[in-house]
């Protein structure tokens, strides 16, 4: 992903390395001038970034920065100017002084700007459409001895100032049990492309971890592998998770001004219109470019020249395409309309303002408006609408791949975050009822790292055999047992992975059933410990009980390309 976003100079900076220069990060209020103005007549000043959703604005405007005849915008009545400012501050300016009624960025800027456009009434903002999720483009890169997100616990950690990743952070933080208060935040004027971005701080020796955009972390990583220190990378840097996993994380969205939507509903609900249409068209485009090469390649040169400044910069483009994941009709009901979706908008809204309180960025949290759109009426004219979600993992391969982590005993590389719960001696059930929290969690953890592995790993508790070991028993009858309980921890496994499902079922959440892996570990991991090929005889009622669990894992297998079916 390309979000090149840029800080205005004016930011207090403050030079804490010989390469790298430190922001001083202040609230955007601090930063932006509240000169307000009135919204100006005539044609519709448009924000766009640098980011592969954007492709869709430029091509409903019919493949130009200014609204083309016969394009989707000019079929809605529309007559558009799309202007890419990646400097956020700035558009915060226009949006204020009325150059533009439209902010454009991710749910967390939109926060960070919420103090200062929120000042007044009329440029409250209302978020009207959500473009993307990002779905590959952003990367958290870390050197070695960080396995887990638990262990940036006292790291430093780099990234861009009013920039995208700010809620990458603090969701991943939160899900570790962390806070921004457990590690050192660094922060840099840029995104990407100069000495002060986040891949030029992690040549630094005292930087432990960075989040960048996609390009560059596969520089720094040898390709997305292990960094050799050869080139562009660092040695022993790996890719720790990136969008492809944390898939709804960042979502890109489009917001109005207040006084603008309550004057001009009518031509906002067009505009949102033009873009579910645009963003089919967009799609359709790409799904028929070997039919129709010619309207694919003047679409990707439209976007290549509006978002890179090339019409040559084609392959550059599709790779931006190719990091999001465009929601379309489908992703803006679910986001906005859907009260069960576990990332709808209202959570991610709070999540982001929780994480931008913690680091000083947002002074108190308030409520973002949506514009309640009537999605009947917008559906109209649409033909990619209720399409049913394809499996996202190849079942046959994940069960393959857990099986040899397991064989190998290393089901902990790759792992982000774990948990367990507990059940009672010859328990048979784990109804929603007992383990409701934990449930809630797992479908949480899975709508939100759509991109990675779930392990619901199965243990029991080896007091028999150690007794039956006690007494003497032969080699066949020890055999027995652990196979028997092999075969009740596979059990358990699955009927939590099951019970799982039916219960986000039950709440309205489809959960994908092949992100899920049952494993049946018996008595052979027990939380005792094991004591040369046996487990380990536990001394208390408490550790005889910590035996008896079950494990989540969320790994990620981006490496494991396979396992994903092929979109």
């Amino acid at each position: 992903m390309l979000r090149a976003l840029v800080v205005t100079a004016s930011l207090l900076l403050s030079s804490l390395a010989a390469a790298v220069e430190y922001i001083n990060i202040k609230p955007l209020d601090q930063v932006v001038p509240a000169s307000i103005g009135t919204v100006k007549g005539g044609v519709l000043q448009v924000p766009f970034i640098s980011w592969g959703g954007d492709i869709a604005v430029i091509h409903a405007n019919g493949n130009s920065l200014s609204t083309q005849a016969n394009s989707i915008a000019a079929q809605q009545g529309l007559q558009l100017r799309l202007t890419r400012e990646d400097d956020f501050a700035k558009q915060v300016q226009h949006y204020l002084k009325g150059d533009s009624p439209f902010l454009r960025g991710t749910i967390g800027m939109l926060n960070m700007a919420m103090d200062v456009i929120s000042k007044d009434a009329k440029t409250k903002p209302i978020v009207i459409y959500k473009l993307t999720d990002s779905a590959g483009g952003d990367a958290l890169v870390v050197k070695p001895g960080i396995k887990t997100v638990k262990d940036l616990k006292g790291k430093t950690v780099v990234l861009q100032a009013y920039g995208p990743h700010v809620d990458y952070l603090s969701r991943i933080l939160a899900d570790a049990g962390l806070t921004f208060k457990d590690i050192n935040v660094r922060w840099v004027k840029d995104l990407t492309g100069t000495d002060n971005s986040p891949m030029a701080a992690f040549y630094e020796k005292d930087i432990d971890a960075v989040f960048v955009i996609i390009p560059d972390a596969l520089a720094l990583t040898s390709g997305g592998t292990v960094g050799t220190g050869a080139e562009d990378s660092v040695k022993g840097a790996k890719i720790l998770l990136s969008t492809k996993t944390a898939d709804t994380v960042i979502a890109d969205v489009y917001a109005v001004r207040s006084d603008f939507f309550k004057q001009n509903r009518e031509l906002v609900e067009k505009f949102a219109r033009s873009l579910l249409l645009g963003q089919e068209s967009m799609t359709n485009v790409v799904q028929q470019r070997s039919v129709d090469s010619k309207a694919y390649e003047q679409m990707m040169r439209a976007a290549a020249k509006g978002l890179l400044d090339s019409e040559q910069a084609l392959a550059d483009a599709e790779g931006m395409y190719q990091d999001a994941r465009h929601v379309g009709y489908d992703g803006n009901v679910k986001f906005f309309a859907n009260n069960t979706y576990p990332r709808r908008f209202t959570v991610i809204v709070k999540e982001s303002q929780n994480g931008l309180q913690q680091v000083g960025l947002l002074r108190q949290q308030q409520e973002v408006a949506q514009a309640k759109w009537d999605y009947d009426k917008l559906k109209k004219g649409l033909s990619q609408v209720n399409v049913a979600e394809a499996p996202k993992f190849d079942e046959s391969k994940v069960a393959a791949l857990v099986t040899q982590k397991q064989q190998q005993g290393n089901l902990d590389q790759g792992e982000l975050f774990s948990f367990e719960v507990f059940f009672q001696p010859n328990q048979k059930t784990f109804s929603a009822e007992l383990y409701e929290d934990a449930f809630k969690k797992v479908m949480d953890l899975a709508s939100t790292y759509g991109g990675a592995i779930i392990t619901v790993e199965g243990h029991s508790d080896p007091m028999n055999y150690l007794r039956k070991r006690k007494a003497n028993a032969s080699q066949m009858v020890l055999g027995r047992i652990k196979q028997a309980a092999r075969n009740l921890s596979l059990s358990r496994a699955q009927e939590v992975r099951d019970n799982i499902i039916d219960f986000a079922k039950s709440k309205g959440v489809s959960l994908d059933s092949s992100q899920f892996a049952v494993i049946g570990h018996g008595i052979s991991a027990p939380k005792t410990g094991v004591c040369g090929a046996d487990p380990c005889v536990p001394k208390t009622e408490k550790q005889w009980r910590s035996n008896m669990r079950v494990q989540f894992r969320i790994l990620q297998v981006e490496a494991e390309s396979s396992v994903f079916r092929p979109l």
